[in-house]
């Protein structure tokens, strides 16, 4: 068999992730490799250090761009944060709740689940009334933003609760970071994880996550070995030090951190905010657009994600008909619902490059197209 160069196609990608890159990030991904301890390099890791911080809105020293995608994010968290003694909450709404779930089982720790509809936010007083009947918790896990149902919960009200019950809090913010109003000091956020493939509009395989001095003073008095070696946040601290120097914990993805920068820097000149506008906006129009098409959401309104939208398949249509059709002749990717809401709903993601005007349009008339073809 002879093989040649792979030369992917053109697409928009408007589904759950990754989302586009623009021609910056990846003009900045090409750019020549150096070594990961070389100075130069090091200078920048500051400077994603100070970017993230930006990002997350946090002072956290210890906010770092881990070398591994948002699932190894979670476990980075909950591995280092949690031990068998302890007693962890998890809010389950979606999928990504329940990998929460999945880290907790591991790692040997007594689990409370507080359950929540798919398609809905957690419900604050459900949190209240299981950590007033376990006493003896001393962790909270939610996801800000669930990417399988597009629900996107009130991270603020849950850190206050999970505060006055004296537990740490570990939040997934790997759909918000960058699209939704999150701010890790305001609101009190002990550990958090994201991703580099979705608002952030980067490559996939970086998890940037942030841990409070509270996190960081659990993950120091540990005396037993965390379960992951790689994902030792002890190990990796002296790689990720702001001092200048930089001890050998594993080979950086050099090229995949330029990348990051790259989005980091544009997400600053664009401002924080402004991204989250922007993403309301776009969002405020797609919305208008699937009404149009009586097409209807499955999340309420106010509890709704602007960059990841989850709607009901119309009466009639077959949903993987469909995103093939928009696939093959218009190189428009969405997402097929997931879990309970697998062959009953599309996401159809508006993250970080994704969320413009342009795409918006093309998605509307491509969906317009598909549903006077085949309904």
């Amino acid at each position: 068999m002879n093989y040649s160069s792979f030369i992917p196609p053109q697409r928009t990608l408007m589904g759950p992730g990754p989302s586009d890159v623009s021609a910056r990030v990846l003009s900045a991904l090409a750019r020549p490799t150096i070594g990961h301890l070389d100075p130069k390099f090091v200078t920048m890791m500051d400077e994603v250090k100070a970017l993230l911080q930006y990002a997350f809105q946090t002072k956290n020293p210890y906010t770092i761009a881990l070398s591994a995608p948002g699932s190894a994010g979670m476990e980075a968290c909950f591995v280092n944060l949690v031990t068998p003694q302890d007693t962890v909450v998890v809010c389950r709404n979606g999928v990504f709740g329940a990998r929460m779930i999945e880290n907790v089982e591991r790692i040997g720790a007594k689990l409370v689940v507080v359950d929540s509809p798919w398609g809905r936010a957690v419900d604050p007083q459900q949190l209240e009334d299981a950590l007033k009947a376990n006493p003896d918790a001393s962790v909270v896990a939610f996801v800000h933003a669930e990417t399988s149902t597009g629900a996107r919960s009130d991270a603020k009200t849950l850190c206050e609760i999970a505060a006055k019950h004296d537990c740490l809090t570990i939040v997934d913010a790997v759909t918000s970071l960058g699209g939704s109003e999150l701010k890790v000091d305001e609101w009190g956020i002990d550990a958090i994880y994201s991703g580099s493939q979705k608002c952030l509009s980067c490559v996939p395989g970086i998890s940037p996550i942030s841990f409070s001095e509270k996190a960081v003073e659990k993950l120091k008095g540990r005396t037993d070995k965390i379960q992951s070696w790689f994902l030792d946040q002890s190990l990796v601290m002296g790689y990720w030090s702001g001092d200048g120097k930089r001890a050998y914990h594993h080979t950086a993805p050099v090229n995949s951190l330029y990348a990051l920068h790259e989005s980091l820097v544009m997400l600053h000149e664009e401002g924080i905010e402004n991204s989250w506008q922007r993403h309301q906006n776009m969002h405020n129009k797609l919305a208008e657009g699937l009404a149009a098409l009586d097409i209807e959401f499955i999340v309420p309104e106010n509890e709704r994600l602007a960059q990841l939208n989850t709607i009901k398949i119309p009466t009639g249509l077959d949903d993987a008909q469909v995103r093939s059709y928009l696939l093959n002749e218009f190189n428009l990717e969405i997402g097929a619902g997931l879990g309970q809401f697998a062959g009953e709903a599309w996401r159809i993601g508006l993250m970080g490059f994704a969320a413009r005007q342009e795409n918006v349009t093309l998605c509307l008339a491509a969906l317009e197209q598909a549903i006077n073809k085949f309904k």
